[in-house]
């Protein structure tokens, strides 16, 4: 018989997983889903081809008691933390497994599973990397990290499900417990990859664009060498996706504390990590300006802003259209009704002719039309 799967946390990697754990996963029995947010809950279960393949808990408790195994997948190592000594403390866990799939400090790790085996329960650690449209088309890498026997109780809703591959840490010669850590270990620092590369492709695009090449050469170059996430990133900066969502996709606050997280490890190994510490002050600096909204693709923003440019690459679009704006209101002050018309149409044209001039010369320098040779003359 099938197991009861119960999942805790519907941020944007939660909810690409449950998809896939509802369409792919042999399940015999309805889903149980919790979120801090209920209506969260309510919005994902209205968006499931079956609604009725998930069932909301009311609590953590609740859901806990009905299920033999726990998925996590929260935003912090204080959420975690909190979430399983509830569950733990609420309900009759003895024989159940708890699986987190969260990016935590690989000590969180190791006391949360050292907390769940003395509760007579299994533990898994099982980190996954990938953006959440990864998570939404089970494409993840999950990291994973625990006794075998229980790692092959939950292997099945893992690879071909909500992952396309797995990294087992567990090895032959080591306890459960000696793995667990080393599951975020390497998520930790496997996650300030994507951040170095996010900060290079941000100094890469605005050399690229104040040298004159133009961002498109780059973008090219991109492409063809390192497609995927460097691509993808590439152009979420260009479009100005890092500043026009309403939900980021990997936000700074997740962002901030993954590099302390790296930044605490490389330090307990005696070393720093600089070019964590570079994309750390980019990120503190979207976090100021954006808060929680702010997006890791934002270090561009961050990057312009120190090499003199706009932090929003139409900045200049929002001033024009704020100037018309203002002319439309206040020009009839100062001219007789029957031309006030004329007046206003002739004051936002010379605005939009500003504008569209300024356009063209940024334009022509993210992407030249024509490159200028360089003269053969020595001075």
């Amino acid at each position: 018989m099938a197991p009861k799967i119960m999942w805790i946390g519907l941020g944007n990697m939660g909810r690409g997983m449950v998809k896939n754990l509802v369409e792919k996963a042999p399940l015999l029995d309805s889903l149980i889903i919790y979120n801090r947010t209920r209506a969260r809950a309510e919005t994902l279960r209205s968006t499931l081809p079956d609604p009725s393949a998930v069932t909301i808990a009311e609590s953590v408790a609740d859901g806990v008691s009905a299920a033999d195994i726990i998925f996590t997948c929260l935003s912090d190592d204080a959420a975690v933390t909190s979430t399983l000594e509830t569950a733990l403390q609420s309900a009759t866990v003895a024989g159940k497994v708890f699986v987190d799939c969260s990016t935590i400090h690989p000590d969180t790790t190791s006391a949360l599973g050292k907390l769940v085996a003395a509760a007579g329960s299994d533990f898994v650690a099982a980190p996954v990397f990938g953006a959440p449209a990864m998570a939404d088309s089970g494409q993840l890498v999950a990291v994973l990290a625990g006794a075998r026997p229980v790692l092959d109780r939950v292997r099945p809703y893992f690879k071909g499900v909500t992952a396309r591959a797995e990294i087992d840490l567990s090895g032959d010669t080591l306890t459960a417990e000696e793995s667990w850590g080393r599951a975020t270990l390497l998520k930790v620092l496997g996650n300030t990859f994507i951040l170095n590369m996010v900060e290079q492709l941000a100094e890469g695009l605005t050399v690229a664009e104040k040298s004159g090449l133009g961002t498109a050469p780059l973008v090219s170059f991109v492409e063809a060498i390192f497609p995927g996430p460097y691509a993808a990133y590439a152009q979420r900066m260009l479009t100005g996706d890092y500043y026009k969502r309403e939900e980021p996709l990997f936000s700074v606050d997740l962002a901030r504390k993954d590099l302390r997280h790296a930044t605490s490890v490389a330090e307990k190994a005696g070393m720093r990590l600089p070019n964590a510490e570079t994309a750390q002050a980019h990120l503190d600096r979207v976090k100021e300006r954006d808060g929680s909204k702010g997006d890791i693709a934002g270090i561009y923003g961050a990057v312009r802003e120190e090499a003199g440019l706009d932090f929003v690459v139409f900045f200049v679009l929002a001033v024009v259209v704020a100037a018309s704006a203002g002319t439309w209101v206040f020009v009839p002050r100062f001219f007789p009704k029957e031309t006030q018309l004329i007046w206003r149409s002739s004051v936002i044209m010379a605005l939009a002719c500003c504008y569209l001039m300024w356009a063209i010369t940024y334009l022509a320098q993210l992407n030249p039309l024509v490159v200028p040779k360089r003269s053969n003359l020595r001075a």
